[in-house]
């Protein structure tokens, strides 16, 4: 999301940028945080770095994801309130809400049932992020926005097997399948739980598309009739795990066998967003899935597979 967000940028004629990469800024570090702040003095802030993975990273790492989250977040919407930032945005998950919530997910379902055990961890630290935006707009009066993407993917990506999110983990299971002339792929859970994938770049273009807004429709997002300052991104359809895995095997070019294993965890049954907040803002998707996914691979065979160790234990966990 970070890299895609520079591209964007740029792209759009930015050229006054200030990045930093996790070796040369630990955001885990308060006081390496504020001395980054009190130097730079940004006027927008896009905080995408977080602690990510799928379900098998969720369920080994726990608490790395819950305690590595809430510090990296904890430290930027802190500092970027006492060095006066003038716009936040703070990108989470859809993993924050409720494991059973109607479909598609509004964005007032925060935190109205229980959320999927799988990643939980994880989910609790985004909404605390969430509410800490809100509240330090109503006690400080700051104006900060929290934006909740779906699943992602595109440039970039990580591809390790242990914790990739599931667009990844089938690209490179099914390009290694066919280099290696494998008969079957497996894949973790039943292949019924329905996802929503959108292109990063196109959710760097939200993101982007949100902080441009001009004040009057800046404003109503940060504290609208009682409701979070809280807009979902996404783009309105989604698939079974098994189409969407029939679908990567077809770009990849894997013409063998899916195996799906119904004694792994499926995680949340569905999760598919209500994007009527942004949409009605003037914003939607500009790249396919089939195209995003064709990019994807892409990337991933030019820059990634020349250098990929040998594959771990089949994971391909959905998010």
């Amino acid at each position: 999301m970070g890299s895609a967000l520079v591209r964007q940028l740029c792209a759009a004629g930015y050229s006054n940028l200030v990045v930093r990469s996790h070796s040369e800024l630990d955001l885990t570090e308060r006081q390496a945080v504020r001395e980054f702040f009190a130097k730079e003095r940004p006027k927008h802030v896009f905080l995408a770095a977080a602690k990510v993975g799928g379900i098998l990273a969720n369920s080994t790492y726990p608490a790395d994801f819950i305690g590595q989250n809430l510090l990296i977040q904890t430290n930027v919407i802190h500092e970027a309130y006492r060095s006066g930032v003038e716009r936040l945005l703070f990108l989470g998950s859809s993993c924050i809400y409720p494991r059973n919530a109607p479909q598609p997910m509004k964005e007032e379902y925060l935190l109205s049932g229980p959320l999927e055990p799988t990643n939980r961890p994880y989910a609790l630290a985004k909404i605390s992020g969430i509410e800490m935006c809100w509240s330090y707009n109503r006690q400080h009066g700051t104006r900060f926005l929290a934006a909740m993407p779906t699943n992602l993917f595109g440039p970039g990506d990580r591809y390790d097997l242990h914790d990739a999110h599931v667009v990844a983990a089938l690209l490179r299971k099914m390009h290694q399948a066919k280099a290696g002339g494998d008969a079957e792929v497996v894949i973790w859970g039943t292949g019924t739980p329905r996802r929503e994938f959108l292109y990063s770049d196109d959710a760097a273009d939200a993101c982007v598309f949100l902080m441009n807004l001009p004040e009057e429709r800046w404003k109503p997002l940060l504290a609208e009739d009682g409701v979070r300052p809280l807009v979902n991104i996404g783009c309105s359809q989604d698939m079974t795990i098994r189409e969407f895995a029939e679908l990567v095997a077809d770009v990849v070019g894997f013409k063998k066998r899916l195996v799906f294993d119904p004694s792994k965890p499926d995680g949340s049954p569905r999760k598919l967003l209500d994007v009527t907040r942004l949409t009605a803002l003037g914003w939607k998707p500009k790249i396919s899935l089939r195209e995003g996914l064709e990019k994807a691979y892409r990337d991933f065979s030019e820059n990634i597979a020349r250098t990929a160790q040998p594959s771990l234990a089949a994971t391909g966990s959905v998010d």
